[in-house]
């Protein structure tokens, strides 16, 4: 469903293992919203819900609630350092645009 590239599974690693609040892995959904019609929300979990996908890469565990895999399926998610901004960046064949900031899927 979803793919990590090594940057992102790094960058997981080191946010789960540098937290305050104990995490087991990240949750990711789509929510209404954003110049494109969706955005993207990233957090921390401490474990799925009931109807989550629950996908490990890397020894990463990605959360996923039942409404947002459509959205997400065939997603890669990678983690760019760069001078305009250091994020994660998502390639979604299923979004039909962007915008500019890069945080949109439809």
């Amino acid at each position: 469903m979803i793919n990590l590239t090594d940057n992102a599974v790094n960058a997981l690693k080191a946010a789960i293992s540098s937290t305050a609040q104990p995490a087991s892995g990240l949750r990711i959904m789509v929510e209404g919203g954003g110049c494109e019609g969706f955005t993207y929300k990233m957090d921390l979990a401490h474990g799925p819900s009931s109807d989550d996908a629950v996908i490990e890469q890397g020894g990463v565990k990605v959360f996923v609630d039942s409404a947002s895999q459509a959205h997400l399926n065939g997603t890669t998610i990678d983690f760019v350092v760069s001078p305009e901004g250091s994020g994660f960046r998502f390639d979604n064949p299923n979004a039909k645009s962007s915008c500019a900031c890069d945080k949109s899927c439809r």
